[in-house]
C-alpha cells in the first residue's frame, strides 16, 4: 500500500453547523407577534431583549397604536415590505423603505408610537427591536435618527443596521458591542457571518422565505444560536427569498431592571427615568394635537 496516495484521499470533516438553542413562533397579537420580551429570551439575549414581526395596512396599524412611553433602552425599527413616512421637526422629512431604519434612543424618557405614517405601500412587514442601553446612555437625552436605504451601506447582501460588519460600519449611533443585519438571500444563495470577537450572543428572524441553518427555519421563526465564537453558515431554501434579520453581541453585563416600558441597568435608573416619564406625560397632555400634515406624531422629548 503506498502511504503517499492512502495520505492524497484524506479530507477535512465538514465544519459542524452552529447549533440552534432554541427556537420559538412567538405569541401573536393582531398584526403583530411578539418573539422576544424581557422578561424571557431577553435575560439570555441582552442587550437585545424585545423584538415583534409586524405585518398590516399601516393605516389600520397606526389606528390600533398608541403614545407610550419608554426610557433607558432603544427601540429599532426596519421594513421588510412595503414603507413609511418620517416628520419631525428635528430630522426632516423623508421615507423608510426596505434597508433604511428608524433608531429612537430613550434614554432618560420620551413619549412615541406614531411617528411613523403611512406611505405609498397598502402593506406592510418589518421588525422593532429594542436594545438595553449602558450606564451611560440610559438616563442621557433621548434621540432620534431616520434613515432611507440609501443613507444605509450593505456589505454582500446584508444591510449593516447597527454596528460593523466586513469593514462597513452603520451610521446609526449605537453602542458598541452590537451587530444587527438586514439580510436578503436569493434561492439557493448560502451566506455565512462571523461574529466579531466577543459577540457570543446572537439569534435570526425570519420573515420571508426559508433557512437552512442547523435546522429548517421558515417565515415566522426566531432561532437563537448556542453562545460562541463560531460562524453561522445559512442557504435560502425553496423558490423565494430568504428575508431575515439576525443580531450579535458582547453580553450586558448588567441585571434588567424593569418597567412597564422600561429597562434599565439599576433600580436607581429605573427610577429616574420612570420619574421622567411621568414629568413628560403631564407635559404632553397640556401639549395638545401635535400632529403633522402627513398624519405623524413626532416623538416628545
Amino acid at each position: 500500500m503506498s502511504f503517499a496516495t492512502a495520505s492524497q484521499t484524506l479530507t477535512a470533516a465538514p465544519a459542524r453547523p452552529r447549533p440552534i438553542q432554541y427556537r420559538t413562533r412567538g405569541q401573536g397579537h393582531g398584526p403583530i407577534t411578539r418573539l422576544m420580551s424581557p422578561g424571557d429570551l431577553g435575560q439570555t439575549l441582552k442587550p437585545f431583549v424585545f423584538l415583534d414581526l409586524f405585518e398590516a395596512d399601516p393605516r389600520i396599524m397606526a389606528e390600533g397604536m398608541g403614545i407610550h412611553p419608554h426610557s433607558g433602552i432603544a427601540t429599532i425599527t426596519v421594513l421588510t415590505q412595503g414603507d413609511l413616512r418620517f416628520d419631525d421637526p428635528d430630522a426632516g422629512q423623508g421615507t423608510i423603505g426596505y434597508g433604511g431604519v428608524e433608531w429612537m434612543r430613550a434614554g432618560g424618557g420620551v413619549w412615541h408610537g406614531k411617528e411613523l405614517s403611512a406611505g405609498a405601500s397598502a402593506r406592510i412587514q418589518g421588525f422593532q427591536l429594542w436594545i438595553t442601553l449602558p450606564p451611560e446612555t440610559e438616563n442621557a437625552p433621548p434621540e432620534s435618527q431616520y434613515i432611507p436605504a440609501e443613507g444605509m451601506a450593505a456589505a454582500g447582501p446584508a444591510h449593516v443596521i447597527l454596528g460593523q460588519y466586513e469593514g462597513v460600519s452603520s451610521p446609526v449611533r449605537a453602542p458598541d458591542g452590537v451587530n444587527y443585519l438586514l439580510v436578503r438571500l436569493a434561492p439557493g444563495e448560502t451566506w455565512s457571518y462571523t461574529p466579531p470577537a466577543g459577540h457570543q450572543a446572537a439569534w435570526l428572524a425570519v420573515a420571508s422565505g426559508g433557512l437552512q441553518a442547523s435546522q429548517a427555519l421558515s417565515a415566522g421563526d426566531m432561532a437563537v444560536f448556542a453562545p460562541s465564537q463560531d460562524a453561522i453558515t445559512l442557504s435560502a431554501l425553496g423558490n423565494d427569498d430568504a428575508v431575515f434579520v439576525l443580531g450579535s453581541a458582547a453580553p450586558h453585563p448588567h441585571e434588567l431592571h424593569m418597567g412597564y416600558y422600561s429597562v434599565h441597568t439599576s433600580a436607581e435608573a429605573l427610577v429616574r427615568g420612570e420619574n421622567r416619564i411621568d414629568e413628560l406625560g403631564r407635559a404632553l397632555a397640556e401639549a395638545g394635537d401635535r400632529r403633522t400634515p402627513s398624519g405623524s406624531t413626532p416623538v416628545f422629548r
